[in-house]
């Protein structure tokens, strides 16, 4: 099955044959059966998508066949697709999006956040608020595994994600296509609705465990912080992503609004000078 990648569940399946990603057939157990079972049994039909349908315990095998290991920890909710694998992009083609559509780049990198399911989170939370693009290392990162697919609930359909070798460097390169580059760490010199989010950005967020990293950190132009009320100590950063996702969101929306009126300048706040970087987990 070379080529090929498992899509699970009905929303990523729907979404996958809505952008016509090619599929070889799609699988739905007996008893599946709601609204969204038969709008993806029409889809494939229009699409010559063959559509089988199987006892729970043939898609239990089948992500055994295509993922070693996962077999009843996969989510399938009745249905899956055999669909081809999706290519990762250059960090061109992200800004590329932008530019067709008119609007400010908005990318979003991920730092040493390896868990398939929080890249999937991020992906829908970018897609739905208007991001243009992930990136993500080629080592020691979550990719394009159906875990993400599965989490992200189709937003990888349209959303593209771009693997770089060096993390740090691509944000430099980034900065040079004059995006600014604002990490998110507990520790960041202020906070996100201080500082002005309407040009040109690429939000830099870590794992929670791990952080942004030396390098990372400091090739970002400022470090944000999320304040804390509560008592919980900190976020996820899925979680952390959709609210500095949203921010920028409200942000342009309120900048367009205003529009014809004097703008912010792109700086925002006055900026505090850069600390040495110190591993914190993400907000």
């Amino acid at each position: 099955m070379s080529g090929e990648v498992l899509v699970s569940g009905r929303q990523a399946v729907l979404a996958a044959l809505e952008a016509g990603r090619p599929m070889r057939r799609i699988v739905l157990a007996r008893g599946a059966r709601g609204a969204s079972i038969e709008l993806i049994v029409q889809r494939a039909r229009e699409q010559g998508v063959p559509v089988q349908r199987v006892d729970g315990t043939v898609l239990e095998a089948l992500v055994a066949e295509v993922q070693p290991g996962k077999g009843s920890s996969v989510r399938h909710q009745g249905v899956m697709a055999l669909a081809a694998t999706r290519p990762y992009r250059a960090l061109e083609e992200l800004l590329a999006v932008a530019r067709q559509r008119g609007q400010p780049p908005l990318l979003v990198v991920l730092a040493r956040v390896e868990d398939p399911g929080n890249l999937g989170a991020v992906a829908r939370s970018a897609d739905f608020l208007g991001a243009h693009g992930l990136v993500v290392a080629a080592r020691r990162s979550a990719g394009l595994s159906p875990g993400a697919e599965k989490a992200a609930a189709g937003a990888l359909e349209s959303l593209g994600v771009a693997r770089v070798v060096n993390l740090a460097t691509a944000i430099e390169e980034l900065k040079r296509e004059g995006l600014w580059a604002i990490g998110a760490e507990s520790d960041g010199q202020i906070t996100p609705w201080e500082v002005d989010l309407t040009g040109p950005l690429v939000l830099v967020l870590g794992g929670e465990d791990r952080g942004l990293g030396h390098a990372v950190r400091k090739a970002c132009d400022v470090v944000v912080r999320i304040p804390r009320v509560g008592s919980v100590p900190s976020l996820n950063v899925a979680a952390a992503a959709a609210i500095l996702l949203y921010e920028v969101s409200k942000q342009r929306a309120s900048a367009q609004l205003s529009r014809g009126s004097a703008q912010p300048s792109r700086a925002g706040a006055q900026l505090p000078p850069q600390e040495p970087a110190k591993p914190r987990g993400t907000c």
